[in-house]
């Protein structure tokens, strides 16, 4: 028996709190249910977790508990790392006690399991150890737990707890204590022990014709229909998409068939029109194929992301068929192992002379570019602040990083001041990450204010110019150029596939930074760049945008005019200061029959609902760009207008 064995036998308690803290901590980083996290459960053959993972526990278990020597090689169980954990306190004269938090989660006793779930499932979903959670502390803004991971803890509180599994989407608690409260107090409403809900016989019927069962599968008498025109008679199917989310069944694919029914409702009633077709180009107009009906219509296209009109320009399309002729489709390989071409090269040093920076990588993908470079910077024992209208695959890519995660509400600056005040420890460092652009909002980050607080705090600043590049500033490179600090801001992010016209996802800032990237960012290394075509392609692009200014002019016209029409005629266009105008409508229901009431009219918008926007904040979004004619412009302002009007989001004429 090992002098660390000994101890634990004299000493239980304070091997438990060992264990107790090292189980957290392999739960923060690998996401897995701590009931999964046995002693004898081995690192790599039972728990999955590689070299990698396995040494940032280490990394964290030694700050944990203030470790000063180096732990032992051949730690392949939860029971043999706690054990030389044990066994290294020991040796310095301490307890097993771990370094103190600033503000810890209480430790759960056996007799509250209101609170251990909570805990459980916020550690779950969050990759946060138990003391990296404050009761008190602020969901968003101090956590980082925005409204879908929230919908995801409290469906985790439900199951465990036996409460109805559509309490999911009926709490909003602001902090963990809150959270517990409510769920104390539901627990007391329904008779204690929820056991009623834990039979697993309960049903919820909703307003439509779907009946959702405890196991999350659910039933529709909608079907799909070929008929040129929607079933209107039909009632109402209430639910969103948000139901759908934690569906749990025995059956991985229970969730798929219940989401299918669903979406044929949807379908039938022609208010889902994702992913048609197009026939054609996609200019001012195109042709789509309308696959419900099955005919084709030419539509006034107001869903395209090609603001300066140069994706069927000749020249682009010259360049990208010349090059794969040249080189070929693809070069399958990494841009590490043989799929590196001379126009990568040529594309990253045009595109750090556009945005005026030293250095560029170009990645496969924007979403790539933010899951890369966000996962490659910043670390668990870092943290990550966020806009709360932040696109998705920052998100992703704040959670992939593990970092201790921070929500400032919307463009509110007080927050994030308020936030960075708090994030006291210079110790670790901080990335503020903003869009330029909103993608579904269409207003622009306080990048002035945001940079001033990332050098007064220490923090520093990267910006997703994903629909800002091309758009803002007098030779459209993006948000920087259009407040004048170029230079200030540490990291510039943007997009191909809009105003650029190909595909990939870039990243500007100082060559050391850049550098590291490639070699750090796992969705640089780990994946094939994009076709010497695409790269032969931008670069075309880039000449027509640096020498034809007049596009972004007249970009910019069409925007004040279709922005003036629609304000005019009432509509809530939000803050936009960008070509992406939101018609912000709110009910779902409304919203998605005002899209179908466009499309009928011959123009097609994207409809935006969940998970798109919060519940209760749906909207058209309307994309403009220099393509569009005085004439398409007003014609697009009446179909609006019309539509409106049929659907209630405006008051009827007279």
């Amino acid at each position: 028996m090992t002098d660390a064995t000994t101890a634990t036998t004299v000493n239980g308690h304070e091997g438990a709190a060992v264990r107790r803290e090292i189980v957290d901590i392999i739960a923060s980083r690998t996401l897995y249910d701590e009931s999964y996290l046995l002693p004898e459960s081995h690192f790599e053959a039972d728990l999955g977790i590689d070299s990698v993972i396995h040494e940032s526990i280490l990394a964290l278990v030694k700050e944990r508990f203030a470790l000063a020597a180096p732990l032992p090689d051949g730690l392949y169980t939860i029971r043999e790392l706690a054990a030389a954990v044990e066994e290294a306190l020991a040796a310095a004269g301490r307890t097993g006690a771990a370094a103190p938090s600033p503000d810890p989660a209480p430790a759960s006793a056996p007799e509250d399991p209101v609170l251990e779930a909570v805990l459980r499932a916020a550690m779950h979903h969050t990759q946060y150890r138990r003391d990296q959670l404050p009761l008190d502390a602020d969901f968003e803004g101090e956590l980082g737990i925005d409204s879908v991971v929230l919908v995801s803890i409290v469906a985790d509180c439900a199951r465990d707890l036996g409460l109805p599994d559509d309490l999911a989407g009926t709490l909003t608690a602001p902090s963990p204590r809150d959270l517990i409260a409510e769920l104390r107090a539901y627990r007391e409403t329904e008779g204690g022990d929820g056991a009623r809900a834990a039979t697993g016989t309960r049903t919820a019927t909703g307003t439509g014709t779907g009946t959702r069962t405890a196991t999350g599968t659910s039933t529709s008498t909608s079907t799909s229909t070929s008929t040129s025109t929607p079933d209107l008679a039909a009632p109402w199917d209430s639910r969103s998409m948000k139901d759908f989310v934690e569906g749990r069944d025995g059956d991985l694919f229970a969730k798929t068939r219940s989401f299918r029914s669903y979406l044929r409702g949807r379908e039938a009633e022609h208010l889902y029109w994702y992913g048609m077709p197009l026939h054609s180009r996609c200019g001012n107009r195109a042709l789509i194929l309308d696959e419900l009906t099955g005919t084709k219509r030419e539509f006034l296209m107001f869903a395209s992301n090609n603001y300066l009109g140069v994706a069927n320009h000749p020249k682009v399309i010259e360049a990208v068929c010349e090059a794969t002729r040249s080189f070929g489709a693809t070069h399958t390989g990494s841009r590490f192992i043989g799929g590196t071409n001379m126009l990568h090269k040529e594309l990253e040093r045009r595109l750090a002379a556009f945005k005026g920076r030293p250095a560029c990588i170009v990645y496969p993908g924007g979403y790539a570019a933010n899951l890369g470079t966000i996962s490659a910077l910043v670390k668990s024992y870092d943290t990550l602040i966020v806009d709360k209208l932040n696109h998705m695959s920052i998100v992703d890519g704040a959670r992939l990083s593990g970092a201790v995660r921070k929500i400032y509400q919307h463009n509110d600056m007080a927050d994030l001041e308020r936030i960075l005040k708090r994030c006291d420890d210079r110790t670790a460092g901080r990335l503020i990450v903003a869009d330029g652009v909103f993608s579904m909002h269409g207003d622009i980050c306080d990048l002035p204010e945001i940079v001033r607080l990332g050098k007064e705090y220490g923090a520093r600043v990267m910006v997703d110019d994903a629909h800002a590049t091309g758009v803002l500033g007098a030779r459209g490179t993006g948000t920087a150029e259009h407040f004048g600090l170029k230079g200030e801001v540490d990291l510039e992010l943007g997009t191909m596939s809009k105003s650029l016209a190909g595909m990939g996802g870039f990243v500007v800032g100082d060559e050391d930074v850049i550098e590291y990237l490639r070699f750090y960012a796992n969705s640089y290394v780990f994946a094939a760049g994009i076709p010497a075509g695409v790269a032969a392609g931008l670069i075309a692009s880039l000449d027509l945008i640096e020498s034809e200014p007049e596009r972004i002019t007249r970009l910019w016209s069409n925007i004040r005019f279709l922005h003036g029409l629609l304000a005019d005629a009432g509509f809530d266009l939000e803050h936009s200061e960008s070509a992406i105008l939101p018609l912000v409508i709110g009910d779902e229901r409304r919203a998605l029959e005002m899209g179908r009431a466009v499309r009928a009219r011959g123009l097609f918008c994207q409809t935006v609902v969940f998970p798109g926007v919060p519940l209760g904040d749906a909207r058209l979004r309307v994309s403009v760009t220099c393509e569009h004619t005085r004439e398409d412009l007003e014609s697009a302002a009446g179909i609006f207008v019309d539509a409106a009007r049929e659907t209630g989001v405006l008051p009827k004429a007279g």
